[in-house]
C-alpha cells in the first residue's frame, strides 16, 4: 500500500491488506513456530522450531490438562529437527532448503542437532566480502550446545565455530544484532528444560563470526547478579542498547562500544522502568523516529509460574538519547524521574489482559508495527484450580469456547508517532490458534509475518474427546505486498 492521507502520514496497513502465502507449517503442522525470518538475496528466509507442544509438556509446568495436542512421553519420538525455509516472491513458491541434522547424544542416543533457529540475520564482515545469513541455533539439552550457522547462498548452512559460541555450558543464542561494523550476541538458555535463563548474562563481540572468533565485552549480568540473561539486543545512535531478564524488573543498558573490551555500559533503565517484576524482561526493541522503543514481557507466556510472577500484560516505553523515557502503553504511576502516564491512553496489554508478551517491533513505511503473544486460547485447556475465584467464574461464566472464537489469536497494532496506535488485527489475521507474532520483516516486497501456533497436525478441540486433524495448526507467513 503506497501513498499518503490528506495529513500527510503514509498510509499503513490493516489486515485486508495482508496474504497468507504459507499455512498449517509449511504443510507439516509440527512446525509450530516460524521463530526467525530475514531477507536475503532476493528471498524471505524463515527457521522453524518444532513440537512446542510435547517439549513444554516434558519440561515446562504449564498446567493444561488435557494438551491441545497429543504430546508423546518423550518429545523426541517425534521429529523435532529444525527447518528452514525461502520464498521467492517472483514465483511465489516456498522450498525447504536446509533441516538440522540427526546426531548422537551425550546419552548415546540419537537426537536433533536443532531443536529451533531462534535468530537469523545478514551480516558482511567487511566490504571486499560478500554478505553472509547467519542463523542462531536451538539445542538440545542432551546436545553439544548452540551453533551460529553460516550460508552464503542461503542453501548450504555451516557451523561458523564451537557449541556453546565459545565452547559455554547453554542451550540457545537468541538475539543478534549489528553495530559498527561488528556482530554482537548472548547466550539465552540453559539445560535443565530452561531455554531463556543462560546463567551467564554476558554480551560476546565479533568482527569475523565466520571464524567463530568472540570476545566478552561485557561483565556478567553488568556486575548485577540479577540480571539472569541480556535479552535483546539493538543499535541506535551512537550506542548499542541491551535488555535484560530481571525477576526484579528488566534493566536496560547502553555503550559506545568503543575503546578496549570490557566496554563501559550505561544504566539508564531499572526495575522495570519502576513497574517492578511485572516488567520481568526486554522482550523486543526498535528504534523509530528518534527513539528506541522497548517491549516487556514476563517469560512463560505472561505467566512464570517457577518464580511466581504474573499472570499479567505486558507494556511499552520508548528511550531518548539523553536517556529520559516515556510510558506509552501501560499503567500509569509514580517513578524516581516523575509521575508516568501512559500516552496511548491504553493499559498493559493494549487493554487486552491475555497479552502476554509485547514480541516483535518493526519499522515499515513509516509506520511502528507492535505484535503480541496472546494465551487466551489455552484457557479450556488450563488447570484453574489454583486460580481466583473471581476469575475462574468469569471464564466459565463467558464460555472457554465463547473466549476461543472472540477473543484469541495474536494482536497486531500500528503507529506513526508511537502514541496513537490502531489495530491490524485482533484474531491473529483469523485464525485463533495464531498464538503470537514471532517475526516480523520489512521487505522490498513488502511486510511479512511468521506466526507461532502450536496447535497441529492435530488438536483436541474445546468439549472434544479425541484429537483430529487441524488444518488451521503449524506456523503461517503473511504478505502485505508494497
Amino acid at each position: 500500500m503506497n501513498g499518503t492521507n490528506k495529513l500527510g502520514i503514509p498510509r499503513g496497513l490493516s489486515q485486508g491488506d495482508f496474504r497468507l502465502i504459507a499455512c498449517g507449517g509449511f504443510g507439516d503442522g509440527l512446525n509450530n513456530y516460524a521463530h526467525s525470518m530475514t531477507w536475503f538475496n532476493g528471498h524471505l528466509y524463515v527457521g522453524t522450531t518444532r513440537g512446542n507442544f510435547p517439549l513444554m509438556k516434558a519440561r515446562l509446568p504449564i498446567g493444561l490438562d488435557p494438551w491441545p495436542v497429543e504430546c508423546p512421553e518423550n518429545p523426541f519420538d517425534i521429529d523435532l529437527r529444525a527447518e528452514i525455509w525461502r520464498y521467492s516472491p517472483r514465483t511465489d513458491e516456498w522450498e525447504r532448503v536446509y533441516k538440522a541434522p540427526i546426531i548422537t547424544g551425550s546419552h548415546g542416543k540419537p537426537i536433533p542437532r536443532e531443536l529451533g533457529y531462534r535468530g537469523m540475520l545478514v551480516y558482511q564482515a567487511d566490504e571486499n566480502d560478500p554478505p553472509a545469513l547467519f542463523v542462531s541455533t536451538w539445542s538440545p539439552a542432551k546436545g553439544p550446545g548452540p551453533l551460529l550457522l553460516r550460508s552464503g547462498d542461503g542453501r548450504n548452512f555451516e557451523p561458523t565455530g564451537e557449541p556453546g559460541l565459545i565452547g559455554l555450558p547453554v542451550t540457545t543464542i537468541r538475539s543478534m544484532t549489528r553495530f559498527k561494523g561488528r556482530l554482537y550476541t548472548t547466550p539465552a538458555g540453559s539445560r535443565g528444560g530452561n531455554p531463556n535463563v543462560s546463567a551467564h548474562s554476558v554480551v560476546y563481540e565479533s568482527r569475523d563470526p565466520s571464524k567463530g572468533q568472540w570476545e566478552p565485552v561485557s561483565e556478567f549480568g553488568f556486575g548485577d547478579l540479577g540480571n539472569k540473561t541480556v535479552f535483546e539486543m539493538a543499535g541506535f545512535g551512537d550506542h548499542l542498547y541491551v535488555g535484560t531478564l530481571n525477576l526484579e524488573g528488566y534493566q536496560v543498558w547502553r555503550t559506545t562500544a568503543e575503546g578496549t573490551p570490557p566496554y563501559h555500559w550505561e544504566k539508564i533503565i531499572e526495575y522495570g522502568a519502576y513497574r517492578g517484576a511485572l516488567n520481568q524482561c526486554v522482550l523486543s526493541m526498535c528504534p523509530f523516529n528518534g527513539a528506541l522503543y522497548v517491549g516487556s514481557a514476563i517469560q512463560g507466556g505472561g505467566i512464570d509460574r517457577q518464580n511466581k510472577i504474573g499472570p499479567a500484560p505486558p507494556e511499552l516505553i520508548r528511550i531518548f538519547p539523553d536517556g529520559h523515557w516515556d510510558l506509552l502503553v501501560g499503567e500509569e504511576r509514580e517513578t524516581p524521574v516523575g509521575y508516568k502516564r501512559p500516552l496511548s491512553g491504553y493499559s498493559p496489554g493494549f487493554d487486552n489482559f491475555f497479552n502476554g508478551y509485547f514480541w516483535r517491533l518493526c519499522e515499515h513505511k513509516g509506520w511502528l508495527y507492535l505484535s503480541s503473544f496472546d494465551w487466551s486460547c489455552i484457557l479450556g485447556y488450563a488447570q484453574r484450580e489454583t486460580w481466583p475465584e473471581a476469575f475462574t467464574h468469569l471464564i466459565s461464566y463467558v464460555g472457554e469456547q465463547f473466549i476461543m472464537d472472540r477473543q484469541s489469536g495474536f494482536d497486531l497494532y500500528r503507529s506513526f508517532d508511537g502514541e496513537n496506535w490502531v489495530p491490524v488485527t485482533t484474531n491473529g489475521m483469523g485464525n485463533p490458534y495464531n498464538m503470537g507474532l514471532r517475526t516480523m520483516v520489512s521487505s522490498p516486497p513488502g511486510l511479512f509475518l511468521g506466526t507461532a501456533n502450536p496447535f497441529g497436525p492435530k488438536v483436541l478441540p474445546l468439549y472434544g474427546d479425541r484429537y483430529i486433524h487441524n488444518p488451521r495448526g503449524g506456523c503461517e507467513v503473511f504478505l502485505a505486498p508494497d
